[in-house]
């Protein structure tokens, strides 16, 4: 058996697993480990965590040592960096002209590079703005462009809920989410109602998703036609939550039954109006065919007519 551990390099980031070798963890320890990227800090958020050796992917590499209090303090001046990196490229975006917007500068640990994280609408040239990044601050530039979503989760903020954001407190991954997922839980279509800081679709509408549409199972849709006992008339309400549907008798009222007393055999859809024969027969001489024979028949007219006509 080996023990790995599970760490974070960012609030709500993606976890990695590493090898624990001959190092004692616990969860919220900062730990020093080799990334693709070079050294790294992170936390430990799970572990020690016994799994079998053929399930431990092949590379994956041990955690070196805790974090000492001068590696925290490498982390504390980086941070000072990257705001003095974020304040000077602000300014060369703004005497440039360009069209995109810096969202956050991160410092690898060593200092062996800062990357640049920005959104844009479209493609940018940033080349002479690089130049000017790796003059002033002798390391190597990377600027990486990412989504409306990402941003929000580095910026963080308060949702229409009140509480943070759910990305940038503990969401790790994105899942898609769609309109259909606001309509099965009745909710407004209202943009400002179902959208995050982001702009896009809220991330919790998916949370309750799926229990909605297993609860609607049983009821029958707006629009049917019920026959249960006495009652005998057409839903127009449904309560998922509550487990009840609102049906209209012929005379206008409102009964309300519970789910588990409507059988399927009882629902059926909802019987058309016949339409009358005066109706029938002005949708004939209205369509588009009756039109196309008026105007064919024209030009026959107008030829008996001259023929008439005096010479």
């Amino acid at each position: 058996m080996a023990k790995i551990a599970r760490i974070q390099f960012n609030t709500a980031g993606k976890l990695y697993d590493f090898a624990l070798g001959r190092t004692t963890v616990k969860p919220g320890d900062r730990v020093i480990v080799e990334t693709e990227r070079g050294k790294s800090i992170g936390q430990v958020v799970a572990g020690p965590i016994e799994v079998d050796d053929a399930l431990v992917p092949e590379g994956t590499k041990q955690i070196q040592r805790l974090a000492e209090a001068a590696d925290l303090a490498t982390l504390a001046a980086n941070t000072a960096k990257e705001k003095e990196a974020h304040k000077f490229c602000l300014a060369r975006i703004k005497e440039r002209g360009m069209d995109m917007k810096l969202v956050r500068v991160e410092y690898l640990f060593d200092g062996s590079k800062a990357i640049f994280y920005f959104t844009a609408d479209g493609r940018v040239d940033f080349r002479e703005l690089v130049k000017d990044l790796a003059h002033a601050f002798h390391t190597r530039i990377e600027m990486r462009q990412i989504g409306v979503r990402d941003e929000s989760k580095m910026v963080g903020g308060i949702g229409i809920c009140g509480r943070e954001l759910c990305c940038s407190s503990y969401l790790r991954e994105f899942e898609p989410v769609s309109v259909k997922m606001a309509k099965e839980q009745n909710l407004a279509l209202n943009p400002s109602k179902i959208s995050g800081q982001c702009g896009r679709l809220l991330c919790c509408l998916s949370y309750e998703f799926d229990t909605y549409c297993s609860l609607r199972k049983g009821l029958p849709k707006c629009g049917k036609r019920v026959q249960c006992g006495c009652v005998d008339g057409e839903v127009v309400k449904v309560n998922v939550l509550q487990q009840t549907v609102t049906v209209k008798t012929a005379d206008d009222s409102m009964v309300t039954l519970n789910g588990d007393q409507i059988s399927p055999e009882n629902v059926s859809d909802r019987v058309k109006k016949p339409q009358g024969k005066g109706e029938q027969q002005g949708d004939k001489g209205k369509g588009p065919q009756g039109a196309g024979k008026q105007r064919r028949n024209r030009p026959q007219d107008v030829k008996e007519r001259k023929k008439e006509k005096p010479q």
